[in-house]
């Protein structure tokens, strides 16, 4: 069992205990273990009992627990509090926004057992009534089991993306399968997948659903199918699949027709004529073969949204995107001088090891004291390591980075001399999530106009899947942005690609030059950087206006000279 089975066990154990009044001595020892080991990389399942017992943040009780879960799959203490939880009570628990607390006062003084009890009272005004909830708590939950209800059984397009390629290897290997790639939204790198749709040649339909369905990890869902259409799950995923057949001589026009979205396939193009149009019109061998017809630039399958690209695409004026390989450096990232799982040293080799110039690190300031956000002192300790490691590691450069909190009312949480002390810095939201549009906005605002803001992070904050971003002015934060020479991110983790890439062309228009930054709390993180390059192939990125493309030596002139002006504008 890995480890993030095991603190998933270990955090539900501790939410229901607080849920049924258990010593909050206890609960606090859960949260403090889960905290503790999931900042560690030791592989829990390897450790006996007395090793378990050693590490920091775990005494014996939780390390038997630990050992009981290894070798039974779970827990006695998580299977009496789970039957003697209600199933959609364990459910509310994962819910943003409303804790065990709260839950446990639904519950016993409303009889509510799920999410679909708890709507109903709300809409009806009985969550307000009840003591330490009120209206705006009571709005709070609507939405977010609205929120919720919108998103069930959507997956992440990382996670999506896993499956899609498995599902694709086994496809393949099918004696009734010519070709098999994955098509529409998910071919376009939408942030979201609310279902894995798979265009798959095949010479004989019904013998390909034969074969389909006498393998034990697909199941049919027979009412959604049709004779062109395979619609179904696959092992024990809930997120619709849905195979798209056709002829194997069909495949380059189906895939271009299913890949672009409505807008992209229907705009007339010449003559009125759209690429919908052209398709059918006669049989391309390839889709680029097909744009050509109609003297446009090929367009890559991530962009085809119908907005920009289009016209674009008829004047053969679309950008080079960037790529990887355009990349020379990392910022963003964490150690575990704040919340990271490693340690400052490991994180700069490791980026090193990946072929990269630069690391920026960013662990969380003090404000984030639930993400062991750092004071002047361990400020001073920390720039100490990094000049150390910079002698140690050179050409390999470490820059000086924090992510400061944005505060309630804009202003970051150092003083001047200390934002001074850094080489750059990232402003970034992570409380008073609730304001309206008017005053997210101008919280930005103000952030961006101090003048050692370096890059705005996460602008809106959200949590795909999990919450919806602050609403903020967009259009007004980059115009921001422009004029105070700040850089947006691009947050690569897929819980986030904040600046969503609807954005990422206006700001680009703008002039705004944009940094994909993975945020990176472990060396694995590194690795997401593909998803937000994906975000910003979205928008027309270019590697001439990706911040993190410049070289060590030219980011960190960008820096010195952002530097060098600020006191100026203090």
């Amino acid at each position: 069992m890995d480890n993030s089975s095991i603190l998933k066990q270990l955090k539900l154990q501790a939410a229901l205990m607080e849920l049924h009044d258990e010593n909050s001595f206890k609960i606090r020892g859960y949260q403090n273990a889960v905290f503790q080991l999931d900042k560690s990389d030791i592989e829990l399942a390897s450790l006996s009992l007395s090793e378990l017992e050693g590490l920091q943040g775990v005494g014996k009780g939780i390390a038997a627990t630990i050992r009981e879960i290894i070798q039974n799959g779970t827990s006695s203490g998580l299977t009496d509090l789970l039957e003697s939880t209600p199933e959609g009570i364990v459910e509310l628990l994962d819910m943003k926004g409303i804790g065990p607390k709260k839950i446990k006062v639904l519950w016993k003084e409303l009889g509510i057992e799920s999410g679909h009890e708890l709507k109903e009272a709300a809409n009806s005004g009985l969550v307000a009534n009840l003591k330490g909830f009120g209206e705006k708590t009571q709005q709070a939950i609507i939405d977010a089991l609205e929120f919720k209800e919108a998103n069930a059984n959507k997956l992440h397009f990382a996670d999506a993306e896993i499956i899609a390629n498995e599902i694709i290897e086994l496809l393949v290997n099918l004696k009734q399968v010519e070709r098999a790639e994955v098509t529409g939204e998910m071919r376009r790198k939408l942030e979201v997948a609310d279902s894995i749709e798979i265009l798959v040649a095949s010479n004989d339909f019904d013998a390909l659903e034969d074969e389909l369905n006498t393998n034990e990890v697909f199941t049919q869902l027979l009412e959604q199918s049709g004779p062109v259409v395979w619609r179904g799950l696959y092992k024990e995923h809930k997120i619709l699949v849905e195979f798209i057949l056709c002829k194997p001589d069909d495949f380059a026009r189906e895939q271009f027709l299913k890949t672009g979205s409505q807008l992209h396939i229907t705009i007339p193009i010449a003559n009125n004529m759209s690429l919908r149009d052209m398709a059918y019109s006669e049989k391309y061998s390839s889709e680029e073969e097909l744009y050509a017809s109609l003297n446009m630039a090929y367009v890559e399958p991530e962009m085809r949204e119908g907005s920009f690209e289009i016209e674009l695409a008829k004047s053969n004026k679309l950008p080079k995107l960037v790529e990887m390989s355009d990349l020379k450096g990392i910022l963003h990232n964490h150690s575990t001088y704040s919340d990271g799982k490693h340690s400052l040293r490991q994180m700069a080799e490791y980026c090193k090891e990946l072929g990269y110039e630069y690391l920026g690190i960013c662990d969380h300031s003090k404000s984030a004291f639930y993400a062991n956000g750092l004071d002047e002192d361990r400020l001073v300790e920390q720039h100490k390591e990094i000049d150390e490691l910079n002698k140690e590691l050179a050409p390999f450069k470490i820059f000086k980075g924090i992510e400061s909190d944005i505060l309630h009312d804009g202003s970051l949480d150092y003083a001047d001399d200390v934002l001074a002390s850094f080489d750059f810095i990232v402003a970034s939201v992570h409380s008073v999530l609730n304001m309206n549009k008017q005053k997210a906005t101008q919280r930005l605002m103000t952030a961006i106009e101090n003048p050692y803001t370096t890059v705005l992070g996460h602008p809106t904050g959200r949590l795909l899947l999990r919450r919806a971003g602050y609403p903020i002015d967009h259009k007004a934060v980059i115009d921001h942005c422009a004029k105070h020479n700040v850089v947006i991110e691009i947050n690569a983790n897929p819980w986030r690609l904040d600046l969503d890439w609807r954005w990422v062309h206006y700001a680009l228009e703008q002039g705004v030059m944009l940094s994909i930054n993975p945020d990176a709390h472990q060396m694995e993180g590194y690795h997401h950087m593909q998803y937000g390059l994906l975000t910003g192939r979205k928008g027309g990125l270019t590697a001439e206006m990706t911040f993190n493309a410049l070289s060590c030596e030219a980011i960190d002139k960008h820096f010195a000279e952002k530097r060098a002006k600020a006191p100026a504008h203090a």
